[in-house]
């Protein structure tokens, strides 16, 4: 047999006896010829045929309990809608039974990829309440944990949104990268997450000896990773094919619905909290807000890989820069006294027992306090009745405010599509349902 020969098929089939079948059908009517379809018509049918399905709530694909409602034209999106609720936290109601010394352990388990920010937005607040004033090594030990923190949120984003669209390499990667965060992370508090760190007054504990190390080699072996990812994602055709112009939201939609972040940045608007409502000591160190052109899913990526690289030269600016001083206020009405007092003073003694029993009282008032987190504007709201409890206490959360933009952005699209733009959105359910 030559290369131009097939091999012949063998059917089972009686051919013959299907060709009379088939004309048979045809002689009683009981099958249209092509000729009588009106193609018109059937497309019409079609065209009205929507169908409803539920996507969730469900791990990887809509990261955590999320449910989303589609309603589907074929494989087009004609309306969506994001259903939540399905963790049942309860954590601001929670707040109301804490006092303001217990309270970041609560806050810290909102955002769980980025708890940091919950905790020192909660703990500003907090200082705003009591008009105190943190000392200076306090100030920059936040500011480092926090980048390291948003650092640590997108390269977690990085590997589970490229895991969302098949690039399964990239999960493993970004993971590992997020790993070796998290381990310095755990050298400093003593946890991987839900680090009760930043507190009112400054932080729980002074960096160790040996921190600069630990700092610089995260310095030192991330670039070459984020080129690598450069060269494995930003320039893959078959990964801008997925996400270039792929869920688009303008400034103006971007704005009427609230986003903040990467959503808000993709579309050109450069709105970051650290430089148009500075906190802590980002005044004085140099960085560049990340915008994109688009406002497309790619757009999202892109800001979120290059923001890890701002969050490095912040970061070693910290390390050269770092102060000497105290990690806490010396105000004793909210730090404990040192360990060492407690053995030798009566008053020490009582002193720790209040705080740690009762905690402090703070004055009336209401206070709002704003962070830029990894995902947008994360912010605290506080009503003090002058206990050591809040009477009430509300999170801003970005997820739950990012989210809005779903039905917006997925409208026209393709339901393939659905879970590549639901990634860029980079949700945390534990800080929508709070």
């Amino acid at each position: 047999m030559t290369a131009t020969e097939s091999a012949p098929v063998e059917v089972d089939v009686d051919t013959d006896e299907m060709i009379a079948s088939r004309r048979r059908l045809l002689d009683d009517g009981k099958v249209l010829r092509l000729s009588e379809i009106d193609a018109e018509q059937v497309a019409g049918d079609i065209d009205d045929e929507r169908m409803i399905i539920n996507m969730g709530p469900q791990h990887p694909s809509t990261h955590g309990v999320l449910r989303i409602m589609f309603e589907l034209q074929g494989e087009t999106v004609v309306r969506s809608k994001p259903i939540i609720g399905y963790l049942h936290t309860g954590m601001e109601k929670t707040a109301e039974d804490l006092s303001y010394l217990q309270g970041c352990t609560n806050v810290t388990r909102m955002d769980y990829a980025s708890n940091l920010f919950t905790e020192l937005s909660f703990s500003l607040a907090v200082e705003k309440l009591l008009g105190l004033e943190i000392p200076e090594r306090a100030t920059w030990i936040r500011m480092l944990m926090t980048e390291l923190n948003r650092m640590s949120s997108h390269l977690l984003f990085l590997a589970t949104n490229g895991m969302d669209l098949g690039a399964v390499g990239m999960m493993l990667y970004g993971w590992k990268e997020r790993e070796d965060v998290l381990r310095f992370f755990e050298s400093v508090t003593g946890l991987r997450m839900n680090h009760n760190y930043i507190r009112p007054g400054g932080v729980a504990a002074d960096l160790h000896d040996g921190w600069e190390d630990g700092v610089a080699r995260l310095l030192a072996g991330l670039p070459k990773r984020l080129d690598e990812f450069d060269i494995l994602m930003t320039g893959q055709p078959i990964w801008r094919d997925r996400t270039q112009g792929i869920g688009v939201i303008s400034t103006e939609d971007a704005v009427a619905l609230g986003a903040t972040g990467p959503i808000l940045r993709s579309t050109g608007y450069a709105w970051d909290l650290r430089r148009d409502m500075p906190y802590l000591a980002y005044p004085d160190v140099d960085f560049d807000v990340v915008v994109g052109t688009y406002g497309d899913t790619f757009d999202r990526f892109a800001i979120r890989l290059n923001e890890i690289r701002e969050s490095m030269r912040i970061v070693e600016q910290c390390l050269e820069r770092m102060p000497s001083g105290d990690y806490r206020t010396d105000d004793r009405k909210v730090t404990p006294p040192p360990r060492a007092r407690i053995d030798e003073s009566m008053e020490a003694l009582i002193h720790h027992f209040k705080i740690f029993t009762e905690g402090y009282t703070v004055p009336e008032g209401e206070v709002y306090a704003a962070v830029e987190s990894p995902r947008g504007e994360l912010g605290c709201y506080i009503v003090s009745d002058g206990s050591p409890k809040p009477q009430r206490m509300h999170i801003r959360g970005p997820s739950f405010v990012n989210l809005q933009t779903l039905p917006h952005v997925l409208q026209g699209g393709l339901i393939a599509d659905a879970v590549a733009v639901i990634s860029s959105v980079d949700p945390i359910m534990g800080e929508v349902d709070r």
